[in-house]
């Protein structure tokens, strides 16, 4: 069965990824310092000050990164952090979307928007100026490939959220989201939550494989007898 298998291999995914963070911190805890992590603490516990024009700054989680390899070290392991987030994200997609309508090039914007947004983050910071200039940039920029359904918008609104917290230091919040978010979507698809007969679906069947599905070869025709 496709959910159950998916479940697996999200489960086993998120494992290993927790069990090799864990050893790494066991074994070099220095370097946790450096890792674009706690970053949902400091927002959490951060006082409430407002900033110029009165609003509230939000500080990239860099306090210990004092030079060029130890920023890049940080900048190199939130991106990392952002693109491994993301990636189970596309195989949720790649097996819960329904075949007539399944669209590549959204499996490369949920990797690699990410990617984009957390540089992005660490660039603008606190800086208006720098907010405003990208608003300009962005709206300059003339889109021309629509979303086919909302669904496959969430999956974009995740992948900003993963940028975002990636870029701001809180790449645990990022895997939080994660999971959360393929775990809904698999009770949502398991469930069938809310389909109902001759509607337009946006997720496959859970329990068909794409092999079983495909119509069987038709064999070549015998050429006619002489």
């Amino acid at each position: 069965m496709k959910a159950l298998r998916l479940f697996a291999q999200l489960s086993g995914y998120y494992l290993v990824i927790g069990v090799v963070i864990y050893t790494a911190l066991m074994l070099f805890p220095w370097v946790r310092d450096y890792l674009p992590i706690g970053g949902v603490e400091a927002l959490i516990n951060q006082p409430q000050q407002p900033g110029a024009n009165g609003l509230t700054g939000v500080q990239v989680q860099t306090e210990h990164v004092a030079n060029l390899g130890q920023s890049l070290f940080w900048l190199s392991s939130a991106i990392i952090g952002a693109l491994l987030t993301a990636l189970p994200v596309s195989w949720l997609y790649m097996s819960v979307r329904h075949g007539d309508e399944y669209d590549q090039s959204l499996i490369s914007t949920i990797i690699i928007l990410p990617l984009i947004v957390t540089g992005i983050v660490v660039i603008v910071q606190n800086s208006l100026a720098l907010a405003f200039s990208l608003a300009g940039i962005a709206g300059a920029v003339r889109f021309k490939n629509s979303l086919k359904s909302s669904g496959d918008a969430l999956f974009i609104l995740l992948s900003v959220g993963i940028g975002l917290s990636a870029g701001i230091g809180a790449v645990e919040l990022a895997v939080v989201m994660s999971m959360a978010f393929n775990y809904g979507f698999l009770v949502l698809w398991f469930t069938e939550y809310g389909e109902r007969e001759g509607m337009k679906r946006y997720m496959s069947d859970f329990d068909v494989d794409a092999s079983a599905a495909a119509p069987p070869a038709t064999p070549p025709a015998a050429p006619p007898a002489e």
